[in-house]
């Protein structure tokens, strides 16, 4: 009797772990695909031997055509998981890639990060992994700023990209916050055993949203002293679709091992008229103070004033003629054949990007 209990007990046990169903698999689901064709031909007025546009980054060969990025990405939006990994080459990777801790294999990565974002959450995400910097007004994909060339601002006082954690909550419906955990500016790997946290915070509304970013942490080589600072901020007024405005703020420091302190201060203004669906204007103005030479390697008070027209060609095909000055409190920008011998540096840039994808 017992025996045909427990054969019966079985049995239903047997039959209903059949019918359960087995537990989900996370799968990818759709992945976007997105990318991009830059490049630029640059004249300088100057006309350098070195053929080399000073103070510039993504822009600065002179008198040559150039590749400035070739980029290809794949993202997947967090449900509760997601990725995102762009890839590609040109001269802006290896900008961004120039410092002696990347990785070779990371040489053409410029974001590779996963993301977690529980639906009970309430909006709140994380991602881990290498990602673009939030600090500035500009990105490094030409087609997303008004200006083809980038601000000093972002070529001097700011990282490019960082690797580590970073996190963003909504609260409310007019503030984002976010906290920061990385090996440092522009690094994969470490170069001494400190970690620099920044945090993050922005207010918007309907025409204007303002940011706030501050890094903190050490950034030498094999120690731990001297914590490099960092606020950025930006606030953006769109008040039409007609025209849109910003102002970036930049005020960062750098502690010495010995006595003393590197300190560089700037702010950017710019401006977008967008004349017809296929037409926009866009000029900038900026004023930067390497108190101590510390980003531009001599000690100077830079100025730009940039003017940029931009023509969609056609969806997804954009062109950019583009005049920039800059100009130095001392001479410091090449001229033929001589060396730190002018105080002006003028430049004409014709740029062609064709990007498609909703994220190119």
């Amino acid at each position: 009797m017992m025996r045909a209990v427990w054969i019966l007990a079985c049995t239903a046990e047997l039959v209903s772990a059949q019918n359960t169903p087995a537990p989900k698999a996370w799968t990818v689901g759709p992945i976007d695909l997105s990318g991009l064709i830059d490049g630029y031909y640059s004249l300088g007025f100057n006309h350098p031997n070195n053929q080399i546009n000073q103070i510039r980054n993504f822009d600065y060969k002179a008198n040559s055509f150039d590749l400035n990025m070739a980029k290809l990405s794949l993202e997947h939006t967090p449900d509760p998981i997601g990725f995102r990994v762009d890839l590609g080459f040109g001269r802006a990777f290896e900008l961004i890639h120039s410092s002696s801790r990347e990785p070779e294999a990371m040489r053409n990565v410029e974001q590779a990060f996963i993301s977690l974002k529980p639906p009970a959450a309430k909006g709140f995400q994380v991602d881990f992994g290498k990602y673009a910097t939030p600090l500035g007004a500009e990105v490094i994909e030409t087609h997303s700023n008004w200006n083809y060339s980038r601000s000093l601002l972002y070529t001097l006082a700011t990282p490019y990209t960082h690797f580590g954690v970073r996190t963003s909550m909504p609260f409310g419906k007019h503030f984002t916050g976010g906290f920061h955990v990385v090996n440092g500016w522009n690094n994969v790997d470490d170069n001494n055993s400190g970690k620099t946290v920044g945090f993050s915070g922005t207010l918007n509304s309907s025409k204007v949203t303002w940011t706030h970013n501050y890094m903190v942490g050490p950034e030498k080589t094999g120690t731990n002293q001297g914590k490099r600072q960092i606020y950025d901020t930006t606030l953006q007024f769109t008040p039409s679709g007609k025209f849109n405005a910003y102002i970036n703020f930049d005020y960062g420091t750098d502690k010495r091992v010995g006595p003393g302190r590197d300190r560089w201060v700037g702010v950017a203004g710019a401006a977008k008229f967008q004349v017809n669906d296929r037409f926009a204007l866009s000029p900038r103005l900026e004023w930067y103070n390497d108190a101590t030479g510390f980003t531009s390697g001599v000690v100077q008070k830079a100025k730009e004033l940039t003017m940029t027209a931009e023509f969609k060609m056609r969806q997804g095909i954009l062109s950019r003629l583009e005049y920039r000055r800059d100009w130095s409190g001392q001479p410091y920008f090449n001229r033929g054949n001589q060396t730190a011998n002018h105080r002006n540096q003028d430049t004409l840039l014709l740029g062609i990007v064709a990007y498609f994808g909703q994220k190119g």
